[in-house]
């Protein structure tokens, strides 16, 4: 069995949903389809993350935004598997690396009471029918039911057997993703080097391409598509060892690789630090003897080690002071263009993700309510919410601020969803929304006028 790659319905949602912004086709790089996280809280649960879907494109940096509890942090760390998903699919390069189970057995729940109502309404209509008639035609009647309880009992029987798969499929994903990549990787060594090996004009050639192939495929056996994505962390204090040096907690991504050449790898730290803004003489230094600024850039070059395609920076400058703030976010820009990479940028500061990103996602209470590019979200914004946030920014004018009023977001006074029911919906080309029909049609003519 292999990784259950995009089917054609979630291929079409993902161009469907997602031409944010761009002009002509893009690589996705990751796609969130639906994604879930509660959390059980005594006989109820917490619904941290609820039904969040949205691609990130290769080389651009995704912000995501929200007030404090909303669910940003809980998103990024379900997105690397710090958290085992709820519900939903994380698909990274096409390929899914975190499954959930919730609405496979939530569409099983459905199909047995579907099945429960069909049979008493059908026994209901056959007493009915047998009143006043012989008992002929009442075994036929009984006959007539049966059959048809019995269809019902098969279109239930398919419905599970088809959830099931999918259920039998999320955790065969969820649990061999990294396995299933590691053969992939050693095929392709296989591929490139056994034809070199067969080709060889000396003996000498032959045992050189040998060992190189060993040593290609020993380490491609301990990669892991996870490894492509790493993470930034908000506490540059609490997310670095006290015990470790600098140099292994920068080589302890290498080692886990199986990378355990000592002069590699002190060559890769170095590099790493230098890359930074530290020099090689901190690598043998603790964390504590380091500012906060200092320790941050030790977890940017823990997280750029092992060349990463896709970093989540989980609000990697909310503990740190202003000044420090514009450098970190100048060395996550220059790392960006250095080494290609495409950043999901989770922060508070609305002024700061505008001028650091490329596209804008709103979150709200798990869920997400806007999702547009940089540009656009400001210019305009529509969701009640967005126009709230955007209102908090304060502007270093005093004339202005004197002026500037506070819009205050209450959702039980700014919606009625209690018959029309919500979902994101695109308003203008790459501009999505929450809302329902009635919303829908209100936001059309907001942006028309």
């Amino acid at each position: 069995m292999s990784n259950h790659q995009l089917n054609e319905r979630e291929t079409a949602q993902v161009s469907a949903t997602n031409s944010v912004g761009v002009v002509g086709e893009r690589e996705v790089l990751l796609s969130v389809r639906h994604l879930e996280q509660f959390f059980k809280m005594g006989r109820q649960q917490l619904k941290a993350v609820n039904d969040v879907s949205f691609d990130i494109y290769k080389g651009e940096v995704f912000g995501l935004v929200g007030e404090s509890g909303c669910g940003k942090t809980t998103t990024g760390r379900s997105i690397i598997r710090l958290y085992d998903i709820t519900g939903g699919s994380v698909y990274f390069k096409g390929t899914r690396i975190a499954a959930g189970t919730r609405r496979y057995k939530e569409a099983i729940g459905a199909a047995a009471k579907e099945l429960k109502a069909q049979t008493s309404e059908l026994r209901a209509q056959a007493e009915k029918k047998k009143e006043g008639v012989g008992s002929e035609e009442q075994l036929a009647i009984d006959a007539e039911c049966n059959a048809r309880i019995e269809e019902c009992k098969q279109k239930y029987d398919a419905v599970v057997r088809e959830q099931r798969a999918e259920i039998r499929k999320a955790k065969f994903d969820h649990k061999y993703c990294n396995r299933e990549y590691a053969r992939a990787q050693q095929k392709a060594v296989d591929d490139e080097y056994l034809p070199k090996i067969d080709a060889a004009a000396t003996e000498e050639e032959k045992a050189a391409l040998t060992a190189e192939y060993r040593k290609a495929r020993r380490l491609a056996g301990k990669d892991r598509i996870t490894n492509k994505i790493q993470m930034i962390f908000q506490d540059p204090i609490a997310s670095l060892d006290p015990r470790m040096t600098v140099r292994e907690i920068i080589a302890e991504g290498l080692a886990i690789r199986g990378i355990k050449d000592k002069k590699i790898v002190d060559e890769k730290v170095y590099k790493v630090l230098d890359m930074v803004g530290l020099v090689p003489e901190h690598a043998g230094r603790y964390p504590h003897e380091f500012s906060g600024g200092q320790r941050q850039r030790i977890g940017i070059a823990r997280a750029i080690v092992l060349n990463p395609e896709l970093i989540i920076a989980d609000e990697p400058i909310s503990a740190l002071d202003v000044s420090i703030q514009a450098q970190v976010i100048n060395l996550l820009n220059d790392l960006r263009d250095r080494l290609g990479l495409t950043i999901l940028f989770i922060a508070h500061d609305l002024s700061v993700v505008k001028y650091f990103s490329d596209r804008i996602a709103v979150m709200y209470f798990g869920n997400l309510v806007e999702l547009t590019t940089s540009d656009e979200l400001f210019a305009h914004p529509l969701h009640p919410y967005t126009k709230s946030l955007l209102s908090a920014i304060p502007v270093p004018d005093p004339h202005y601020e004197k002026q500037r009023k506070r819009i205050t977001y209450n959702p039980i006074a700014s919606h009625d969803y209690s018959v029309d029911k919500p979902s994101l919906r695109e308003i203008a080309p790459g501009h999505f929304v929450h809302c329902n029909d009635a919303e829908f049609a209100q936001y059309l003519e907001e942006l028309k006028g």
